[in-house]
């Protein structure tokens, strides 16, 4: 999934870039890129548990960024990462709705070689912008 690191943005924290041609591209790289930041290797998490994801929001951004706080709330309810995600967005009324089939396994420290602990999504300098045909979000994760 096509997603970069932004080494300049926060100080203190990890800033990444994600592309997607759709939304449901766009959310599937956040998504992975959060989980990749977290774990060194993606392939080394199998999906084992499934969780049902459904939000609504009004604004897409806000979608977003509750669709990454959901899944940093399961790693640490659950301790569960996710490396297959399969997204649906449509739009309902005046509301974007989101349904995620989300697959993966507990963090296992013998398994997942562990970069840094995510705690939250924040909203600064958080966008979701449509450019060129190109969806794009810039997201700031506090570690």
């Amino acid at each position: 999934m096509p997603y970069k690191y932004i080494e300049d943005l926060s100080i203190a924290d990890v800033a990444f870039e994600a592309y997607g041609e759709s939304l449901e591209e766009l959310f599937l790289s956040c998504a992975l890129a959060i989980t990749n930041t977290m774990i060194k290797d993606l392939s080394k998490v199998e999906p084992i548990f499934l969780r049902n994801i459904v939000l609504e929001n009004d604004d897409i951004e806000m979608l977003l960024f509750n669709f990454l706080q959901e899944l940093i709330f399961y790693k640490d309810a659950e301790k569960l990462l996710f490396s297959s995600l399969k997204i649906k967005l449509k739009k309902v009324n005046t509301n974007y709705k989101l349904e995620c089939e989300a697959r993966g396994e507990e963090l296992n420290m013998a398994k997942h070689e562990l970069l840094v602990d995510v705690k939250a999504v924040t909203l600064h300098h958080f966008q979701v912008k449509l450019s060129e045909g190109r969806w794009m979000a810039k997201v700031v994760l506090d570690v």
